[in-house]
């Protein structure tokens, strides 16, 4: 009995220190990510816009309105062409083309679906993949 007592509370402090492991490193990793100021919602930093268009985009394509959806990545597009890739001197291409490029292609993964599917519903798990990875992806240029 004494044995089987013994293992118990082995398994118990066992379990306790990876939950406690697990929930270190999760403040870790969030106490590791910046925090911008926002204004109405929107974080004020360089990529601050064009992840609130993503997460409008993404919303609008979640609830089924896919021609807003289509409307706002086709937006994403074309502000983000105009300001990182033939914005100047500033501009992402033009600072880290390598990382512009990155982005680029992962925000054409994310809107292509969106824009090909106006009056049809896009697959939402490739929607959904592709918008996490350009979030990653934005989240290195801030």
């Amino acid at each position: 009995m004494k044995s089987q007592l013994g293992r118990v509370h082995h398994w118990v402090a066992v379990c306790v220190l990876v939950m406690s492991l697990g929930i270190a490193m999760g403040l870790t990793s969030v106490a590791q990510e910046r925090k911008f100021p926002q204004t109405a919602g929107v974080d004020d930093s360089k990529m601050g816009s064009y992840r609130a268009l993503a997460q409008l985009a993404f919303a609008a394509s979640q609830r089924g309105d896919n021609a807003l959806a289509a409307k706002l990545a086709r937006i994403l597009e074309r502000d983000w062409d105009k300001a990182e890739d033939y914005g100047g001197e500033s501009a992402l291409s033009k600072t880290n083309h390598a990382l512009f490029d990155e982005i680029d292609k992962a925000m054409d993964h994310f809107i292509a679906p969106l824009v090909a599917h106006i009056g049809t519903a896009p697959d939402q798990t490739v929607v959904k993949a592709a918008f996490n990875a350009y979030l990653e992806k934005l989240k290195q240029a801030d």
